[in-house]
């Protein structure tokens, strides 16, 4: 199977190690630290995109695969790319490394963040503070790396970052939460209540007088319906839902109900990805006319 490679990001190591282009063999493994940021990110942002699914879509470690193949200019510029694999059946959309860019990306922002002292992105696994700061032990004090994607902001990475990202390792945060649960108490008076996500996790809410008929519909109707809640919340620091302190929508769902996602895929990509799933000799048994004679094959017309 053929395939072309594309480049994703340059890191651009410096300090004395790294003179005249030469990439120092320790380099090595801040390479290999930066794959694993990738990957882990890459992952935890499917994830997050797919609640519903357990296992990743097949192929999909690979496809965030970075590799070395040369040295660039700079002090020691180092292109990563990835293989885009060319595939033996026909598929309905192109093809573009859209997982590893998108971690790349966060990865950068998020580094970005660390050096200039601003508030992490929202998107940012908290879950993977650890991985994130690994990278940083593996820098000394002279040392540098730029992070550059095409088309975004160099961003220069310094042990600042990593003294950053020690600091909130063990602490909880904030973000966007949305979790659909049960209600078996209230507290009306005090507008809080919990929200019980299965058997044995809860995340309290706090909740104000315009929403209390949902709630407590929720509570009287708990057999038969659940509550959505959409707002801000505290979480972890390995990323488990603590409370929601700031309601943005209340919705009652009854039991069985689809509720529509905002957040889903694209259809092409799912249609893409059932594409790939077709063995190549099941390709090859459509007819070689199909597109032209479609109701043909569908609904017996005749051919065009």
């Amino acid at each position: 199977m053929e395939g072309q490679w594309r480049e994703v990001v340059t890191l651009v190591f410096k300090g004395r190690h790294y003179r005249d282009h030469a990439l120092d063999l320790r380099g090595l493994d801040k390479l290999g630290q930066f794959q694993i940021v990738v990957t882990e990110t890459a992952n935890a942002l499917w994830r997050a995109a797919n609640p519903d699914r357990e296992r990743l879509p097949r192929g999909f470690e690979e496809r965030t695969r970075l590799v070395l193949r040369r040295i660039g200019e700079g002090s020691t510029a180092v292109p990563l790319e990835v293989s885009i694999e060319e595939p033996d059946e026909p598929v309905l959309f192109g093809r573009e490394p859209e997982e590893v860019k998108e971690a790349v990306a966060l990865a950068q922002d998020v580094f970005y963040a660390a050096e200039n002292d601003e508030q992490f992105p929202e998107r940012f696994p908290r879950s993977l503070v650890s991985v994130y700061r690994k990278w940083g032990e593996l820098l000394s004090e002279d040392e540098s790396v730029e992070v550059r994607v095409e088309g975004r902001r160099p961003v220069a990475i310094t042990q600042k970052s990593f003294v950053r990202l020690a600091a909130i390792e063990d602490t909880s945060y904030q973000s966007s939460m949305e979790l659909t649960g049960e209600v078996l108490e209230a507290d009306v008076r005090q507008g809080r209540f919990e929200l019980w996500l299965d058997d044995k996790t809860k995340v309290g809410v706090r909740f104000s007088p315009d929403q209390e008929d949902n709630v407590t519909k929720a509570l009287r109707d708990h057999r038969t319906i659940r509550l959505r809640m959409k707002g801000r919340g505290e979480f972890s620091p390995q990323g488990k839902p603590l409370q929601i302190a700031e309601v943005e929508e209340c919705q009652l769902v009854p039991i069985g109900e689809i509720m529509y996602d905002t957040n889903a895929r694209p259809i092409e990509e799912v249609l893409s990805e059932l594409a790939e799933e077709v063995p190549k000799e099941e390709w090859q048994k459509l007819p070689a006319d199909l597109n032209d004679n479609l109701d043909h094959y569908l609904y017996g017309t005749s051919r065009g």
